[in-house]
């Protein structure tokens, strides 16, 4: 059995993409590819000008690998002790080290758990001193692969705020590889499915969202009775402040809707809400037979 066929793509210079598939696509194995820790059967691989498996110790100074699931960190000494250790495996000069360092500590709140022994932090503690050891060198290219796993609310925010300034002010290209897809939507405009090894989608979130989002949600709030009824209209129901429905956005668009809604009664207020970026990603799915 064949873990990844054919797949072919690339990736410009400051490009922040989603990689995305059901478990068992090839995600992981693309990922290890691409970092140089395995060598394809066949095939080419070209990443800043180089093979990652060819050129490995020159091309691992150009790149940051970050797997969810799997440390690089020394479990029984603190995360600053194993940044000390990688600053002479990367051979990073003694002043840049320091400044990069504190960067890094400030930006991920590092402060207080640097000093600590790995195995005493929490998840999100020690995925963040992950993030940090993988960008002591400065890497042009970041590989994310299940960054967030785990991670309660406050620690998925606070790794998914430093991408961004990480990627907006230093342009570095990042691959994120994430089950949860608000992962996905926060950080890139561009995905990559794959399924069964193959690319089966590539191409924008948005373009995505506008071709698999059929159907809208829509608060109502009023203080009338709505006698209202429209095949786009697939559901309605009445709540304290007015009403709830869910819309068919391929019969009834939300204008349409709101022209013939403002006919028949008076509306304070409106909110509107899109399908679940979850729910799209199934009906892709359910499109590829994956």
């Amino acid at each position: 059995m064949k873990a990844v066929e054919d797949i072919s793509f690339s990736i410009d210079k400051g490009e922040i993409v989603g990689y995305i598939g059901p478990n068992g696509a090839g995600k992981s194995t693309t990922i290890k590819i691409l970092s140089g820790i395995l060598i394809p059967d066949s095939g080419q691989c070209r990443i800043a000008n180089m093979t990652p498996w060819k050129n490995r110790t020159k091309y691992v100074k150009n790149i940051g690998v970050v797997f969810g699931q799997r440390s690089q960190l020394w479990w029984d000494i603190p995360a600053e002790d194993t940044f000390d250790l990688l600053k002479d495996i990367y051979e990073i000069p003694e002043e840049e080290y320091q400044a990069t360092k504190e960067d890094l500590i400030q930006r991920l709140n590092l402060q207080d758990i640097i000093n600590i022994p790995v195995r005493q932090l929490s998840l999100g503690q020690r995925m963040r001193c992950e993030i940090a050891a993988s960008l002591l060198h400065n890497p042009d290219i970041l590989f994310l692969d299940e960054p967030t796993i785990g991670l309660d609310a406050v620690s998925k925010q606070l790794v998914r705020d430093f991408i961004k300034k990480l990627n907006r002010e230093k342009h570095t290209t990042i691959l994120l590889t994430s089950h949860d897809m608000s992962d996905i939507t926060s950080l890139a405009k561009r995905i990559i499915l794959i399924g069964k090894g193959k690319v089966l989608y590539d191409g924008s979130l948005k373009k995505l969202q506008n071709r698999y989002e059929t159907e809208k949600y829509v608060f109502l709030k009023t203080n009338d009775t709505l006698n209202i009824r429209h095949k786009g209209i697939k559901q309605k129901t009445k709540n304290k402040e007015g009403y709830d429905l869910v819309i068919d956005t391929r019969l009834l668009s939300i204008s349409d809707l709101l022209n013939i809604v403002s006919k028949k009664i008076t509306i304070d207020d409106v909110e509107i809400d899109h399908e679940d970026i979850d729910n799209i990603i199934v009906k892709l799915y359910e499109d590829y037979k994956i």
